[in-house]
């Protein structure tokens, strides 16, 4: 009788990555997203969202963000009509049962509550349809870029936990584990006035800096300003399940 392949043990980084790159090179592969019904879980301003839209096509898009202010920006705004923004969080979604094809988290997933990390879990299992994928893309603490955040709002903890529980997601009877691809995504910033309002004022997460820790994340920053501004390479994992 011939032996069982087993899939490698899942790794939460990968040192010697050099690929660079940006998610939508990566899901543009991994994932078949024309005619399909897609959901964004922590969509943030939408980015994500509105590029799929716009590209392709047949495709729906329905985004979540749990910000509420964020959330409120989206609505507001100018999107396309197969884009739908949703206010919830990944632990209750706001969706039937098997009802999309594909679901992306685009680093929100150490955002969700711990304690609701693998009810997370149980709901994209929920709504995705057998043989759907779930494509969750989370930043590896490492690298200058996190050193400079790291300052004012380390986030080992929440990274690990949100690894963690796609492993548990990984093991579990709901989904199989099809890939995982570290690579490098490039992040510039024109200047720390550029990075302040980027990072430091997201509203996702409040963050009040004091004098001396603002100065110390400034020159933190400007150790990698230049006169094109300040580039990162900024290490990053991609796990993609598929629901069973």
């Amino acid at each position: 009788m011939s032996a069982v392949a087993l899939a490698p043990p899942m790794r939460i980084a990968d040192p010697s990555a050099t690929r660079v790159c940006a998610d939508r090179d990566l899901y543009d592969t991994l994932l078949k997203l024309d005619g399909a019904t897609i959901a964004e879980l922590g969509c943030g301003d939408g980015t994500h969202a509105r590029a799929i839209a716009a590209a392709g096509h047949d495709r729906k898009i329905v985004a979540f963000e749990v910000d509420r202010i964020q959330h409120e920006r989206n609505v507001a705004s100018a999107y396309p009509a197969n884009l739908e923004f949703r206010y919830g969080g990944a632990e209750a979604i706001d969706l039937g049962d098997r009802t999309v094809d594909a679901v992306l988290m685009f680093k929100s997933l150490h955002h969700v509550p711990l304690a609701a990390m693998d009810t997370a879990f149980s709901e994209i299992a929920r709504v995705l349809r057998p043989g759907g994928l779930a494509y969750v893309s989370e930043p590896v603490f490492a690298g200058a870029f996190n050193e400079v955040i790291r300052h004012f709002h380390d986030e080992q903890a929440v990274r690990q936990a949100a690894f963690d529980a796609l492993v548990r997601a990984a093991d579990s009877q709901q989904f199989d584990l099809v890939d995982e691809v570290f690579f490098l995504a490039p992040v510039h910033f024109d200047d720390f006035a550029a990075f302040e309002q980027r990072i430091i004022a997201a509203t996702h997460t409040e963050h009040r800096l004091d004098a001396a820790t603002l100065a110390i994340v400034r020159q933190a920053f400007e150790q990698h300003l230049g006169p094109r501004g300040a580039d990162f390479l900024a290490p990053m994992r991609v796990d993609l399940l598929r629901r069973r």
